[in-house]
């Protein structure tokens, strides 16, 4: 039983909506807009939302969306062709209103489809009861049960046969060793083969080919020659080096002999060796974070000199070669697309975004173009690589933007601090990046607190302690009218995070604190205890941000962190709606040059903003995410 279906346009208008069991389809529709259809997630057709599934379908030519929802427990087999009916029927019987009206005569429209909806799903139900249930194949009528022993006898005794003719004929070769032409030679082999090999019915085919060409050879009188071998010249090689180097001190220096340096092409070396990424260190007037620059100054270097010059070309070869992969008015299919996307999907995992991940955007912009109509000048390649930087600037722009200033400024006015969490892996930055970020809140003159809540890795404290020490030498009381500025929270090791989290918040609520900074302790996404007792922290305290810190370094295993703690966070955590990642802090993105797809990754995987970018080893290092500039360096080849 259905629970509705509902047939809108991309523009948001409801063509025709049919209701079933559901009283309203309005929120789980609202849903699969924003997490699918805004985010460009639509690889997969299916979307769950709270107990309901929802199966979709896009119509690029006309701009339609077709939807249906039911509950996720029963397995309706018959959504598929039934969805599949109702948009070519739907396409087909108003296929002349959907062109020519406006969207305002849309809106006030009828599209009288009841009675032709309920006749398809007669029918798809019917089809899936009349279908006869699967039995399971016997033996006999596999393939197997019909191959004969003998054969599969004869296929294992071949080999054997193989090798005795190979030793018979190496005996034959021994016997015939003397100072004979090699125009005899050949035809004392040829007769001695066996009266079972003469006709090469049991010779392997590569043999068969061999036996064929030494034939032809000695047919031509050219002797008899082993394929597969060169022949060795008689000159003896020369041993040791054509031109002697003489060192420095070894007596005697030649200029020219000594020359090593790379050849050179009108004075520029022929190998040009890579350069980082430019990033322009320090923020920005009143501590505001500057935005990631991923263009490298081998961009900057290449785009004044001039073009190669090429060939001439004729007129007709140069008009042809224009118009050469164009599409003229027509719609795209995906065996159109299927060569440009695996080219893509290649591009995205060397740029080190997780092969799923790839896979999945792929199919995203596969199912968006699929049926879309091209302009006359228009290349498939153009189009696809389009649609694909769109989607990546939307994923890289999620739905939940994170305002720390913002916030942290309400919980002024609410006269509580603002708690922020960082969790992670081991050895990813946390406690750099938890300094980096305490200097950009002094100099956005907030008062922070530090809270030590890594007792088990020996050296954490004393690390946050001289962060402290060198941002209170940066940012004294005097400057500030006596306040300290930045302070740590510390009781030494072995102790419980979440109560040393809690005391940190008490003590920044009585001394006028505006942010706490809980850091905690590295670990693995799969150690269960550590797990636990990080969830145990975060469902205690209620931090208003959980921020995860991961490497730009990683490929796939961006996935399996981020997966693995937000399930982790979800199955130990003891409130009735768990609290989740919320943010993430990319670190190490200045040693990655332009491979930027763990960026893509994590956002993709949780949905959440990446809400910092680490790039360097000052406290100045610290970036906010340009999601264009991104892109533009994840698509130069």
């Amino acid at each position: 039983m259905l629970d509705f279906f509902t047939i809108f346009s991309k523009g948001g208008l409801v063509l025709w909506c049919f209701q079933g069991v559901s009283d309203s389809c309005t929120g789980p529709v609202n849903a699969l807009i924003r997490s699918v259809l805004l985010q460009e997630r639509g690889g997969n057709n299916s979307f769950t939302h709270e107990a309901l599934t929802l199966k979709y379908k896009l119509d690029n030519q006309f701009e339609l969306v077709f939807v249906v929802g039911f509950q996720k427990i029963l397995s309706l087999t018959y959504v598929d062709k039934l969805i599949d009916d109702v948009h070519r029927l739907f396409r087909d019987k108003y296929r002349t209103e959907i062109q020519q009206q406006s969207a305002l005569s849309l809106l006030h429209g009828t599209f009288d489809f009841q009675n032709d909806f309920l006749q398809l799903l007669r029918e798809a139900e019917e089809s899936s009861k009349s279908r006869a249930p699967t039995t399971m194949r016997k033996f006999q009528d596999s393939e197997k049960a019909k191959k004969p022993v003998r054969s599969m006898i004869e296929t294992r005794e071949k080999p054997r046969e193989k090798a005795k003719s190979s030793k018979k004929k190496g005996a034959k070769k021994e016997g015939s060793d003397g100072p004979l032409a090699p125009s005899k030679v050949a035809p004392a082999e040829k007769s001695s083969l066996p009266a079972g090999l003469e006709n090469g019915s049991e010779l392997s085919k590569e043999e068969l080919i061999r036996r064929k060409r030494e034939e032809f050879i000695q047919k031509h009188g050219r002797g008899v020659e082993k394929p597969g071998k060169s022949l060795k010249s008689d000159a003896p090689k020369e041993k040791g080096k054509k031109v002697p180097r003489v060192w420095e001190l070894g007596g005697r220096a030649d200029e020219g002999v000594l020359d090593y340096s790379a050849p050179t092409t009108n004075g520029t070396p022929e190998a040009v060796l890579s350069e980082d990424i430019d990033l322009i260190r320090g923020t920005g007037p009143g501590g505001q974070l500057q935005d990631l620059d991923c263009s490298s100054s081998e961009d900057e270097e290449a785009a004044p000199n001039p073009a190669k010059p090429r060939a001439p070309k004729g007129a007709l070869g140069g008009m042809f070669g224009m118009l050469k992969g164009l599409v003229g008015s027509k719609s795209l299919s995906r065996e159109d697309m299927e060569s440009v996307l695996d080219k893509m999907r290649d591009h995205l995992i060397a740029k080190n975004v997780a092969a799923d991940i790839a896979a999945q955007l792929c199919e995203s912009v596969a199912s968006k173009l699929e049926g879309k109509v091209m302009g006359t000048f228009s290349t498939v390649t153009s189009t696809v690589k389009q649609a694909l930087q769109e989607s990546l600037v939307q994923i890289l722009q999620p739905q939940r933007r994170v305002d720390m200033l913002r916030d942290i400024m309400d919980a002024q006015r609410r006269q509580r601090p603002y708690v922020v969490t960082f969790c992670g892996v081991n050895g990813v930055g946390k406690s750099t990046n938890l300094a980096k970020i305490s200097f950009w809140l002094l100099e956005n003159s907030f008062r922070v607190l530090i809270a030590a809540c890594d007792t088990f890795r020996a050296g954490a404290v004393e690390q946050l302690r001289t962060h402290t020490r060198r941002l209170s030498a940066l940012h004294p009381p005097e400057k500030h009218g006596g306040r300290t500025m930045v302070q740590l929270f510390e009781k030494g090791y072995g102790k419980d995070a979440a109560g040393i989290a809690m005391e940190a918040i008490a003590f920044a609520r009585h001394q006028g604190f505006d942010v706490v900074l809980v850091d905690t302790a590295g670990r693995m996404q799969d150690n269960a205890p550590l797990m636990t007792a990080l969830a145990k922290l975060i469902t205690v305290n209620t931090p208003d941000l959980v921020l995860f810190v991961g490497e730009a370094l990683v490929g796939n295993e961006a996935v399996d962190q981020l997966v693995k703690f937000n399930r982790a966070l979800a199955d130990h955590s003891m409130a009735q709606t768990p609290r989740l990642i919320d943010g993430i802090v990319l670190t190490k993105f200045d040693t990655i040059d332009d491979k930027v797809g763990a960026a893509i990754s994590m956002t993709y995987i949780t949905g959440r903003p990446i809400v910092f970018v680490g790039t360097g080893q000052t406290y100045c290092d610290l970036r906010s995410l340009n999601a264009k500039a991104v892109v533009a360096a994840l698509m130069k080849a």
